[in-house]
């Protein structure tokens, strides 16, 4: 079969107008950025009532693999589907960053039949939001160095500076640097690091604000370092958040594209879910409420990660909630999760699947039961996968009282994916709330201390036995407590490919201890950040990374997937 780039180079893809006229979009709300792609007016945009009538359907996944998942293949496949079995749906997914692009993990388009194009553009400069986040970033962090060299009035203690630059890029080398080197005339020197642009402060606000007033007056409560007598500094007491607005003031209006079936997918915004919340932006999440009666959003990463993160902290935050879920597996993947090598992946192996399935319990497990969200199994079928090893799957979940459907979109597009769209569908007409209501099921309250949210979270949806941390964490949160900040909800940072924090444990493990490595404040994003085990915020490039494949030739870029 063609490659991801050949089928998506293949299409032939509509004007970004008759786009919008599905969604009816005026002529003078879309704003072209050439012919095939497009933002929305946000002004229009915020004028439009959300529907009762629009349904959201979150698509998330088991704890990810080698052998691949295809959560977004899966979101964009169901958004084919349904509007294949008559329905009116939108996609809502995340922007790509260049690192896992360049690095390991490649592209966030989808894949085979099931993808949002212009692909290329997506997963490389796209309309320019992830620039625009990078800089407004770095613009901050200039301002505090620029105030410091300039008489530093607010009495900024240098070493107490918390801001960190930022890079749409892994490049390990630049986690711990010293700046201002080389005299007096280039500032005070002293220790700085780089986060990836998808980890950062900003990201996380711009995919949490409901309209620029909402974006400055997050970024105005960003706090970026502490005075010599321990006193927060933000960007409003450096008067920077009417730039930093300026910065994103375009980048902020959701971006419109399709499928290569022509259906409607706003791509927006793109926090990593190991590092950050893991969800495309408020606004364009809820732009589809305003102009869909469907809307199929994603969450990164497994169910306890970015499914919990949107649950948590999204849904509290914006007001809205899901009618359904989806749970990606396949049949590989559950047999690395039952410990088979990844080169044996290939091979029917009946044991080794029933024992990989303990990782789909536990997530079907913390969907429906902590989250409070009616879910179906979708089984991304791959061409290797025999019919015992989906006989057995199948099994499993309908004893558990879980629907189950084997979906081809990646070889046959939305016709691929029926099967799931009805049983999603039913769900989401058997659910009489509106998705605009508050979602009332959380894992814990705003009223429990950081600790106990933190701890809730690892002992409830990881099934660790405790939370661990030093002493220097502990003052943080109190410090955090006594600052008014308890009330938030926390963003937990973890490895993304086990349910503790080690990656190497696979499966469902249980009774394992979650050191919190670090505390890092995030008011303007609304959340507090525990950084736990060795997850890094700033990636680094495999040994062989994807960068080696990619190229020009004849005028064409191949090897992105």
């Amino acid at each position: 079969m063609a490659s991801d780039i050949d089928i998506a180079q293949a299409a032939t893809p509509r004007p970004i107008s008759h786009i919008a006229d599905q969604l009816s979009i005026p002529e003078e709300a879309l704003e072209p950025y050439g012919r095939i792609k497009g933002k929305v007016s946000l002004d229009w945009l915020l004028s439009q009532p959300i529907r009762d009538s629009s349904r959201m359907i979150l698509v998330t996944a088991i704890s990810p693999t080698p052998a691949g998942e295809g959560k977004t293949t899966t979101t964009v496949g169901l958004g084919d589907a349904l509007k294949q079995i008559g329905k009116d749906a939108v996609i809502c997914l995340r922007e790509p960053s260049l690192g896992p692009v360049f690095g390991m993990k490649g592209g966030a388009a989808g894949g085979g039949h099931a993808q949002v194009i212009p692909m290329e553009d997506i997963n490389l400069h796209f309309n320019g939001d992830l620039h625009a986040i990078g800089v407004a970033n770095n613009l901050l962090a200039a301002l505090i160095d620029n105030h410091v060299h300039h008489g530093n009035t607010l009495d900024i203690d240098v070493r107490r500076i918390t801001w960190k630059r930022v890079l749409d890029m892994n490049d390990r080398a630049l986690r711990q640097i010293t700046v201002s080197l080389g005299g007096p005339g280039n500032g005070y020197p002293r220790e700085d690091g780089f986060d990836i642009v998808v980890a950062s402060e900003i990201m996380a606000i711009f995919c949490l604000a409901t309209d620029l007033e909402d974006l400055k007056t997050r970024l105005g409560r960003i706090v970026v370092a502490y005075t010599r007598d321990r006193q927060p500094v933000t960007a409003a007491d450096l008067k920077a958040e009417g730039a930093l607005t300026a910065v994103l003031k375009d980048a902020l209006a959701p971006n419109l594209v399709q499928t290569l079936e022509g259906t409607p997918a706003f791509v927006h915004g793109g926090p990593f879910a190991n590092i950050a919340h893991g969800c495309n932006s408020v606004i364009a999440t809820t732009a589809g409420l305003r102009l869909a009666d469907y809307v199929v959003t994603e969450a990164g990463f497994g169910a306890d990660l970015g499914a919990e993160k949107f649950i948590d902290i999204k849904c509290r935050s914006a007001g809205i909630r899901p009618s359904a879920a989806v749970l990606v597996a396949t049949v590989r993947a559950l047999k690395f999760h039952g410990g088979v090598a990844r080169e044996s992946l290939s091979e029917e192996n009946l044991a080794a699947l029933e024992s990989g399935l303990a990782n789909l319990d536990r997530h079907i497990a913390n969907i429906r039961d902590h989250y409070g969200v009616p879910v179906v199994v979708s089984i991304n079928q791959f061409i290797a996968d025999t019919q015992a090893e989906i006989d057995l799957v199948t099994e499993h979940c309908r004893v558990r009282g879980v629907q189950v459907a084997l979906s081809s979109h990646w070889a046959d597009g939305g016709a691929g994916a029926t099967e799931l769209a009805h049983m999603v569908a039913q769900l989401c007409e058997s659910d009489a709330t509106p998705a605009n209501a508050p979602h009332h099921s959380f894992v814990y309250e705003d009223s429990a201390s950081l600790w106990e949210k933190i701890e809730t979270v690892a002992t409830t949806i990881y099934d660790a036995s405790e939370i661990t941390a030093s002493s220097k964490v502990r003052d943080r949160l109190r410090e955090l407590t006594d600052g008014g900040y308890g009330h938030l909800p926390v963003c937990i940072a973890k490895t993304p490919y086990s349910f503790s924090t080690d990656p190497a444990l696979k499966g469902a493990p249980s009774g394992h201890a979650m050191d919190i490595r670090e505390i890092r404040l995030s008011v303007g994003a609304g959340f507090v950040v525990a950084v736990c085990g060795d997850v890094m915020t700033m990636p680094g490039l495999p040994k062989v990374p994807a960068s080696q494949n990619i190229d020009v030739v004849d005028g064409q870029i191949v090897g992105l997937f």
